[in-house]
């Protein structure tokens, strides 16, 4: 096996072995918030859809990326190719989406009680549910075009240079118009909500700003040494963590897909296209990390969990004693 295809199957080796568990992790604990409070808060549930969503993601592709890398590449057919991008456009989407309802959620979140701002809050919370659906709808109408383009890689032969190598599979479009319409759609999807995340990132840090602005005067007046943050601040900063992460890995990845809509011939080599899934499944390996790190409920359960383990194992040994 050369080289190369080695460092590329360990790299997305590291992703799996980062991105499954920590997203296994989020979403377990997620289900054990529900089953003791029996309610989830609008956005837990939010990043219970987006740990979910990106679970797909990474357990999806970066396992077929192993596999393709490990010279396995010839299991998969027409069906199989066509399967496997269509499930990774669409949750790579709606990983994307997630991530802007929830900066948009939490800037909501953060204005005053009685403000117009708190009214549209409890509205979106209260058609949550129908968010979801609707995202789903729109990701998985856009994804479509996976089931037309993508075909296994023993049909390579009759491909033209309309076309994009993946390692395992091939998409290709049947003409240059197509496949740029394609790339501008996608391009389009990532952008706006992009760009509205970044706006509301940039609210919740002048909240932010303006709030320790306020501390800082109160505790000179008063003289106190009060610890300013909260609930609301706490889940604001992890958030624009979360944008900051997104807007620097795909941001790289949609420059890298513009780079591969322009250039002539994309089929001689899948270096593009290995770069570009490689960050975009990076956000959904470290996304978790910084859920666990951030949110005290997740934090909090897990810790449960680990604590709980020793205690029954110690119980069982001393029945059986």
């Amino acid at each position: 096996m050369p080289s190369e295809e080695f460092v590329h199957g360990m790299l997305y080796v590291s992703l799996t072995v980062v991105g499954v568990p920590g997203n296994t992790a989020v979403i377990l604990a997620f289900f054990l918030l529900l089953h003791k409070e029996n309610q989830l808060l609008p956005a837990d549930a939010i990043v219970l859809h987006l740990a979910c969503a990106n679970l797909l993601v990474v357990g999806v592709r970066c396992l077929l990326e192993i596999v393709a890398s490990f010279r396995l590449a010839s299991i998969f057919g027409d069906i199989g190719c066509k399967a496997v991008i269509f499930v990774y456009r669409t949750s790579r989407s709606l990983s994307i989406w997630l991530t802007f309802v929830l900066s948009a959620y939490q800037c909501l979140s953060i204005a005053p009680p009685g403000s117009r701002w708190a009214s549209a809050r409890a509205l979106v919370a209260h058609y949550l549910g129908f968010v979801f659906l609707f995202l789903w709808i729109l990701n998985t109408c856009m994804s479509s075009a996976a089931i037309l383009f993508s075909f296994g890689r023993q049909n390579n032969s009759s491909m033209t240079n309309h076309g994009i190598n993946v390692l395992y599979c091939y998409v290709h479009f049947p003409s240059k118009l197509s496949k740029e319409a394609n790339g501008a759609a996608q391009v389009g999807r990532d952008v706006v909500p992009m760009a509205l995340m970044t706006v509301a990132s940039l609210i919740i840090l002048v909240f932010l700003y303006k709030h320790s602005q306020q501390v800082k005067g109160l505790r000179s007046s008063s003289g106190g040494s009060g610890r300013s943050g909260g609930a609301e601040q706490r889940a604001a900063k992890a958030v624009v963590v979360l944008v900051t992460l997104y807007v620097a890995l795909y941001g790289i990845d949609n420059g890298l897909w513009v780079y591969t809509l322009t250039v002539r011939r994309t089929m001689s080599s899948s270096l593009i296209s290995d770069l570009r899934i490689f960050f975009s499944s990076l956000y959904a390996a470290l996304s978790p990390l910084v859920i666990i790190v951030s949110n005290r409920k997740v934090n909090g359960r897990l810790r449960c969990v680990v604590q709980e383990k020793p205690v029954k194992e110690k119980a069982t040994s001393l029945s059986t004693m």
